[in-house]
């Protein structure tokens, strides 16, 4: 079968010289204006298009050409488009290439040219045609919702087949924006527990005198406002699974009736005298580090070893080696449907942005960032601009992926020591990581204490 091709001119003996000189190599689609083009092309589906820019009813102006353009790249983003104008229009053939056109001709058109860019387009859309195919076809499969083809995440998923299948206390450990939830989740559905409950309750946003309640649960009566019973979610969770993020932040009362559950399965309600056992499963999660905060009373030692009898730790993604364009497309593509927005993929500065920040907010950030960009982006590919990324990636452009982290690692440390006037203890606990960890990687940098 011949390629399809649609030629959009109002001139009618310009469109059928065209199409006699075309005829052969090519399945010609003739249109005149703006609605018979875009029908034809939603019709037709052509993979290449030759467009004049003045088509009536304003055939003296470039309105009906651009709009056109607009049109056919909303219903097919990855389609040829060649722009045929007039010799002293240039300017606008230009704008029509940073509007998403393939190219341009100015009139009279050389036929012999023309067909010479016809097949490079056609060529070209075939290409990126298989790539897609290809990219779908190797698109790894998510492991229970998380996407990782790194050694590090492969690491955590075989830990997560394995810790499944007990009733071990899980304590997932891990910066921000990590995905702990998520791991939880996994966790959760592996398990024989599976199909019971999944209830999740973050320590740090609820006030403690609302926290105990809304655990434990309270009698008719218990306080003021506790006009009935109410169960907690401990026991709401009964045969399924407890997830208790920022469990770092769990004050040291509360702390002792979580150990005396997790020694004896039993919990009191809040107003109660009557013991109560539970078949609950508790997972935790915390971006502390939970050793110093035994070493300042703030955490007890006795349920730090009941919670992480097996502790995962989920990598930073500026450690998660290849992982963020995988992420970032995976999130393109997700938000490019919900918006009904056609994205073709980021430009190669956008690449380099994205590898070169250090994500402080991790998945979180990365996913909030390319959800904006693509609401914001009016261009078929996202640039760092509309990632917000712009100023970064100028600071760190012409430096290696292996030297721009670094100077970025160096900055945080920095600006984290200078906020905590030289304390080591207090830097570690903002950056989310140990103080023999800190020591290195000053070292390493060449960050001497008090600089």
């Amino acid at each position: 079968m011949k390629p399809k091709l649609l030629i959009v001119e109002d001139d009618s003996s310009i469109a059928t010289q065209m199409k006699w000189a075309l005829s052969q190599e090519y399945e010609v689609c003739l249109a005149e204006d703006r609605v018979s083009a875009l029908k034809l092309f939603g019709e037709e589906r052509p993979p290449v298009v030759t467009l004049d820019l003045g088509l009536p009813p304003h055939p003296g102006s470039v309105e009906e050409g651009f709009l056109t353009l607009s049109g056919i790249k909303e219903q097919d983003l990855f389609s040829k488009v060649i722009v045929i104008t007039g010799q002293d229009e240039r300017e606008n053939a230009l704008k029509a290439i940073g509007n998403g056109a393939y190219d341009f001709f100015c009139k009279p058109v050389q036929i012999e040219e023309l067909k010479i860019v016809l097949q490079r387009a056609y060529y070209l859309f075939q290409l990126e045609e298989e790539h897609r195919e290809l990219q779908q076809r190797l698109t790894p499969p998510s492991f229970e919702g998380m996407l990782g083809t790194s050694p590090q995440m492969q690491t955590v998923f075989s830990s997560i087949r394995k810790v499944a299948t007990t009733e071990a206390p899980i304590l997932i450990t891990g910066e921000s924006g990590t995905g702990k939830e998520l791991v939880a989740r996994a966790i959760h559905h592996l398990s024989h527990r599976g199909k019971g409950p999944f209830l999740v309750i973050n320590c740090g946003a609820i006030p403690e005198n609302l926290l105990e309640s809304e655990l434990f649960g309270h009698e008719k009566g218990a306080f003021t406002g506790a006009h009935i019973q109410r169960k907690g979610r401990f026991e709401k969770a009964g045969g399924g699974t407890l997830f208790l993020d920022e469990i770092g932040e769990l004050s040291l009362s509360l702390q002792v009736k979580l150990l005396r559950f997790l020694q004896e399965q039993k919990i009191e309600r809040v107003g109660g005298r009557e013991e109560i056992s539970v078949d609950a499963r508790v997972l935790t999660a915390t971006h502390k580090d939970l050793k110093q905060e035994l070493k300042t009373g703030k955490f007890r030692e006795d349920l730090y070893y009941r919670i992480g009898i097996i502790t995962l730790f989920l990598p930073p993604l500026r450690e998660r080696e290849g992982d963020v364009l995988l992420l970032a497309s995976a999130f393109l593509q997700k938000y490019s449907f919900e918006n009904r927005k056609k994205i073709a993929g980021f430009t190669p500065h956008a690449i380099r942005a994205i590898e070169t920040y250090g994500w402080p907010g991790n998945i979180r950030e990365l996913e909030n960032r390319i959800k904006r960009a693509v609401i914001m982006a009016e261009n078929s590919k996202i640039t760092p601009q509309d990632l917000e990324l712009d100023s970064i990636y100028t600071k760190y452009q012409g430096k290696g992926l292996k030297e721009a982290r670094e100077e970025l690692e160096k900055e945080f440390i920095q600006r984290a020591l200078a906020e905590n006037k030289g304390n080591i203890t207090q830097a570690a606990g903002e950056l989310g990581i140990s103080r023999p960890t800190l020591y290195e990687l000053m070292e390493r940098l060449g960050i001497e204490k008090g600089k």
